[in-house]
């Protein structure tokens, strides 16, 4: 199986050169999705609604790959603010509480100040099954 390109249309991926998600064979490497809606490019000031976007964001591309969000075996959540990272829990345990990924949680700057999280991902198609 070729490796296949998949895009949110976000102008970021355009603009800095890279894709929303990478699927090699059964594989599906996912970038680091912020909370923009992209398709109106905008994102809210509130973190929960942004976590819940990022997530909505990377279930897209899955989709797109022929995946559901069953089939993530590791995830790693930025935030500026480590203090922050207990707000999200209850989304991401709605998202990941059956399914239990691997995670890691780093507190670092992200490239817009509005960025409140940052979730990268990866899965394998199948593995959910």
């Amino acid at each position: 199986m070729s490796r296949r390109l998949i895009s949110s249309g976000s102008a970021f991926e355009r603009d800095i050169g890279y894709s929303r998600a990478v699927v090699d064979g059964e594989w599906i490497f996912i970038s680091g999705t912020t909370g923009f809606d992209y398709s109106k490019m905008t994102i809210s000031d509130d973190l929960v609604e942004q976590a819940e976007q990022c997530l909505k964001n990377i279930d897209a591309a899955l989709n797109e790959a022929g995946a559901s969000m069953r089939d993530i075996v590791r995830v790693t959540y930025v935030l500026p603010s480590a203090a922050d990272f207990p707000k999200c829990w209850p989304t991401l345990a709605k998202y990941f509480g059956e399914i239990r990924p691997a995670a890691m949680m780093i507190s670092a700057g992200l490239s817009d100040p509005r960025m409140r999280i940052e979730i990268q991902a990866t899965a394998r198609r199948g593995s959910g099954d």
